[in-house]
């Protein structure tokens, strides 16, 4: 399958140096800028999980990264997220093209967006899983 856009908006372990996955993304792409998606961040205890939401007043701050190789980082990134036909069922991330804010305007970048009920997880109010 030949997947369209080449950048990545990452906002929680994969912006971790100690995550091999986070490694593997240093090694296999650029760093391209900052950015903010609308929507909502959770503390799902090891790990945030978004959900986006175009109405919501609050963003999900993470950085954007150029993919070197848009497939094969995609397909090694979706094991990682649980996201895929081989994967449990449903799908624990969902990959979905979303437009993300930068100083410098819009831009179409993949994000995994969690997939399973938040009822019982907490928000995080700041939206920025790191900082």
């Amino acid at each position: 399958m030949i997947e369209k856009g080449n950048y990545l908006f990452v906002y929680g372990t994969l912006l971790d140096e100690s995550n091999e996955f986070a490694i593997y993304l240093k090694q296999n792409c650029s760093y391209f800028d900052k950015g903010k998606l609308k929507g909502r961040l959770y503390d799902l205890g090891e790990y945030p999980g978004a959900i986006a939401d175009e109405n919501y007043p609050g963003y999900i701050y993470g950085c954007i990264f150029e993919l070197k190789d848009t497939s094969e980082a995609l397909k090694y990134l979706d094991d990682y997220e649980g996201f895929g036909e081989g994967q449990r069922q449903p799908n624990l991330f969902i990959r979905e093209m979303r437009d993300v804010e930068t100083d410098s305007g819009r831009m179409g970048c993949w994000v995994y967006l969690y997939n399973l009920s938040v009822e019982d997880f907490r928000v995080i109010e700041s939206g920025d899983y790191i900082g």
